[in-house]
């Protein structure tokens, strides 16, 4: 067999662009804010992780160009050869002091920040231990080291312990998502680490979600449970509330400098550019200086969630500004993604395999950068979503009834000609095809 044989028997995706809801590598011609836009037209922003709104932020893109301006564009090599920069050094001292950790060591990406402290931490004969829904990055991390990779139902302390206890005398490392990046929860921080003292093991937080966001000086999951000192690993991406891209981990000096030297995800991939480099540092810069972004965040998040909820839509456990609207199947999902951006929404659907079959969702996320006018324009759009698809009570028009029959036909259609062309039907044959559809 052909190894690319199973590339042209992929035709999921094709199919879904056959139908017109294609939702992916979709074409933003402009800065991401509240707004941006969006294959030509504005649209209201609610799929980045801009939590802050700082990528747009005067200060940080200054940084960003002062540091091209003096540095060029690339750092030409790895951290462990010719890729540390003074601004490398500094972004670390500054990532570790405000996590409240000794020491950190900057990755180019926050995927490269799991893998190499995963794969380097886990040796042969120890247990890493895994929420079932924590980041792919975790999962790969644990997929590279030379331990086990044991998962526990998630959020449930009783399966944590019954993993827990029987293994009591190896090493582990339990890891789980601060904030999970799909259902908007956050970990049960405080009972994991009772279990993970009372059976042995250290504990590594993703605070990719969670930093800038939670805690008294978003300093993420740990000082939002006035956990600091129980957390052993701190992993957190610059790629959310840090306005550009980068993975830190922070912790003690040994383990930073154990990583440091052996982690083949750092020691060979060329560092983080400077102008990235900087824009973190300043980032970091602006979060201590300016409590009323994140204040003004909460605010934007407590009046979605309550209003979402008040629409009758199912938003799960969701208490972050991630907040995933239940839409069902996955055409489901798709089509509703479609509306929304015929409406002037950028959203992002979220289908099995990446969620359980039946529970696609909307996965939407909010920013200090939207006004309470923008917010009001989503819940609109989404009570008008909602209603035609049946997903919320509230009696769509006749027109609407007919309109989402029409768009549930015609995508059947399309799906179905692209089978009878492969199997040879000729064009002549669609106006017959289409009458039987119903289009």
């Amino acid at each position: 067999m052909d190894i690319f044989t199973k590339c042209s028997k992929f035709t999921a995706a094709k199919e879904v662009m056959a139908a017109n809801v294609y939702p992916y590598f979709i074409r933003v011609d402009s800065a991401q804010g509240a707004t941006a836009i969006v294959e030509g037209k504005e649209r209201v922003v609610i799929c980045s992780n801009n939590y802050l709104g700082l990528a747009n932020h005067p200060k940080v893109k200054e940084a960003a160009i002062a540091a091209v301006k003096k540095y060029g564009t690339s750092c030409t090599g790895s951290r462990f050869l010719n890729g540390t920069i003074d601004l490398h050094l500094e972004a670390e001292r500054k990532f570790a002091r405000f996590v409240g950790k000794e020491s950190a060591i900057l990755f180019t990406t926050g995927h490269h920040a799991n893998l190499g402290a995963i794969s380097t931490i886990v040796g042969k004969g120890d247990y890493v231990l895994t929420d079932k829904l924590d980041h792919a990055s975790i999962i790969d991390g644990c997929r590279l080291s030379y331990g086990e990779m044991l998962r526990f139902r998630h959020n449930n302390i009783e399966d944590l312990e019954r993993v827990l206890s029987r293994y009591k005398d190896a090493g582990k490392l339990i890891v789980v998502d601060g904030i999970f990046s799909m259902e908007g929860d956050i970990a049960d921080l405080p009972e994991i680490v009772k279990l993970a003292r009372a059976y042995n093991a250290r504990v590594m937080v993703d605070d990719a979600h969670s930093l800038g966001v939670l805690g008294e000086h978003g300093r993420g999951t740990a000082e939002h449970f006035k956990l600091e000192s129980e957390v052993d690993i701190i992993m957190g991406t610059a790629s959310k509330s840090l306005a550009s891209i980068g993975g830190f981990i922070a912790g003690r000096e040994e383990v930073i400098h154990y990583i440091k030297h052996v982690s083949r995800s750092l020691i060979f991939t060329a560092s983080l550019p400077p102008s990235n480099t900087a824009a973190i540092s300043a980032a970091l810069d602006v979060i201590e200086d300016e409590p009323e972004r994140r204040e003004q965040l909460w605010r934007n998040v407590r009046k979605m969630k309550r209003e979402f909820t008040r629409l009758g839509f199912d938003t799960g456990g969701s208490n972050t500004p991630i907040i995933p609207i239940t839409v069902g199947e996955n055409m489901a999902a798709f089509q509703m993604w479609r509306i929304l951006y015929d409406e002037g929404i950028f959203a992002s659907p979220v289908v099995a395999p990446a969620v359980p079959d039946g529970h696609a969702i909307i996965r939407t996320s909010y920013t200090a950068a939207h006004t309470a006018e923008q917010l009001d324009f989503v819940l609109e759009k989404f009570a008008k979503a909602g209603k035609i698809l049946g997903i919320i009570s509230g009696g769509a028009s006749v027109e609407s009834r007919k309109s989402v029959r029409e768009f549930r036909a015609d995508a059947r259609f399309k799906l179905m000609w692209r089978r009878l062309k492969s199997f040879g039907v000729k064009e002549k044959t669609q106006s017959w095809i289409k009458k039987i559809w119903g289009v």
